[in-house]
């Protein structure tokens, strides 16, 4: 069994509409695992479930082979780092971070070494007589970080930590935290809507939608071979095409043209799905290379990227969104041919 598991979870607040529907998570030790998604999704109510904030109307909570569905929160030693932060403003750090352990009647002794001990490695122990309000955003959030730490939790529970600082601590912090992790082995999930955030720091990413888990893989599987639509979308996939399976890799189009599909994925009906940078141009030098996957479109919008132009070309399949090297551009109006390579069209449910 694995070192955490949810098992079909259930979470209605009105107890009619379920939040959670028949929820199934398994984490392994040390990982570190992200509930993705968008604002309503169920991901902070999972974490809360897993926190014991929320009794779930059904199903369990396991971790290291130990039922903890109805153990109350404070007896779950689970470190908790909020997006707020939540740190005392009267205590200084020292104080802040050795709280947890005055609650657990740690002895004094033991209390300064492990304080100072998590300081260092958090790179607050020259802050240690601060308090919050002289320090910075990033500062204040490795202080929550290290209060978390200090107690040596069997797991890390993080809800959106990063969401109020600014773009470059965002990336300085996330770094950090991926240190630490790492560093100190301990199982984390990581609540977030940030898809560049989750993508850069996890082991493992749960993409939630309506309370469900609708894909849970490596960031690197999610971004390049997603499984329905809903994720695609969420991850920037743009353009969607309806199909239908006629032969081995064959697929035909509303517009009846067939395409070919290099896929593992075998489904009668779904929607072909291609990023706007993997769609190829067809110039001068490539026409008559390509003699499959084939589409011609009139260009409606073009925007100027920095690096690339997009644009949205209107074809007999709809509008596919492409991007262009910025050493030839292209003008709205113009007829462009478009070739979508056959490997990198995803097929999704």
């Amino acid at each position: 069994m694995a070192f955490m598991h949810l098992d079909e979870i259930n979470v209605s607040y009105d107890g009619k509409k379920n939040i959670l529907e028949k929820l199934n998570l398994e984490v392994e030790e040390g990982e570190l695992v992200s509930l993705l998604g968008p604002s309503g999704c169920g991901k902070t109510t999972t974490l809360r479930v897993i926190a014991g904030f929320i009794p779930p109307a059904s199903g369990k909570f396991m971790l290291d082979e130990e039922d903890l569905t109805k153990v109350p929160v404070h007896k779950r030693n689970f470190g908790l780092v909020f997006q707020s932060y939540a740190l005392f403003p009267h205590l200084s750090v020292y104080d802040n971070v050795a709280f947890g352990l005055k609650l657990r009647k740690v002895g004094k002794e033991e209390m300064d070494e492990r304080v100072k001990e998590v300081l260092e490695v958090c790179g607050l122990t020259e802050l240690a007589d601060r308090f919050p309000k002289q320090m910075s955003g990033g500062q204040r959030q490795r202080v929550a970080l290290a209060r978390a730490l200090v107690i040596r939790p069997k797991l890390l529970l993080l809800d959106e930590p990063l969401s109020n600082l600014d773009a470059k601590l965002r990336i300085n912090m996330r770094v950090e935290i991926k240190r630490l992790q790492k560093k100190l082995g301990i199982t984390t999930i990581f609540v977030t809507h940030d898809q560049e955030e989750c993508f850069s720091i996890s082991d493992k990413v749960a993409v939630m939608n309506k309370g469900v888990i609708e894909q849970y893989d490596s960031p690197e599987n999610i971004y390049a071979r997603p499984t329905t639509e809903f994720v695609a979308r969420f991850i920037g996939f743009e353009n969607f095409i309806p199909l239908k399976q006629v032969g081995n890799g064959q697929y035909e189009a509303e517009n009846h043209q067939v395409f070919s599909v290099e896929s593992d994925r075998n489904f009668e009906m779904c929607k072909g799905t291609i990023r706007p940078d993997d769609i190829q141009i067809v110039n001068d030098e490539t026409e008559g290379i390509f003699t499959e996957n084939m589409i011609e479109g009139k260009i409606e919008v073009h925007t100027f990227l920095g690096k690339s132009y997009q644009y949205e070309v209107m074809t007999t399949l709809g509008k596919l969104v492409v991007n262009g090297q910025a050493d030839r551009v292209y003008k709205t109006g113009e007829t462009l041919k478009l070739y979508l390579p056959p490997n990198k069209v995803i097929l999704v449910k």
